[in-house]
């Protein structure tokens, strides 16, 4: 086959596999995850104005606490099964923010636990969210050693 009946050839091909794609729909799409992820902000907007109010929490206790809650959260619904419904609705909306990150956590752990606590849960829970720890530890070494040296 020469060259250009081989383009000719990858061209007919990729415009047969789209022909069976149904359209997407972009700017509902992000209008989605614009929503999931703004109310999501918003549910810990509103967790940092209680804690202010009601514990009087400040600074980096306040950011800590809410982010924890967030955590729980997100680990609760994903326990729950509702956080998978986000997530196949809202898209990115439902990754980008905290909570995204501790279902990454919390999903293969529970899907695992079958097989047993150290082979399945324990092993599994790290297998999405593992190279994203090990990124941020290295990045955040680099960073640090780069300000020491500095």
């Amino acid at each position: 086959m020469t060259g250009k009946n081989r383009q000719n050839y990858n061209k007919n091909y990729i415009d047969y596999v789209h022909s069976f794609e149904p359209p997407t729909k972009h700017f509902k799409n992000c209008f989605r995850a614009f929503l999931v992820g703004g109310l999501i902000c918003c549910v810990g907007q509103f967790f940092r104005y209680i804690l202010e109010s009601a514990f009087s929490l400040s600074g980096d206790e306040l950011a800590g606490t809410v982010s924890i809650l967030l955590i729980f959260v997100g680990t609760l619904l994903t326990g729950f099964g509702v956080y998978d419904r986000i997530g196949r609705n809202a898209g990115a909306g439902s990754i980008v923010p905290i909570t995204g990150f501790a279902n990454s956590v919390a999903s293969p752990a529970i899907e695992f636990k079958t097989e047993g606590m150290i082979y399945g849960m324990a092993a599994k829970m790290f297998i999405v969210a593992g190279p994203i720890i090990v990124f941020g530890v290295l990045a955040g070494t680099l960073v640090g050693l780069i300000y020491l040296f500095l």
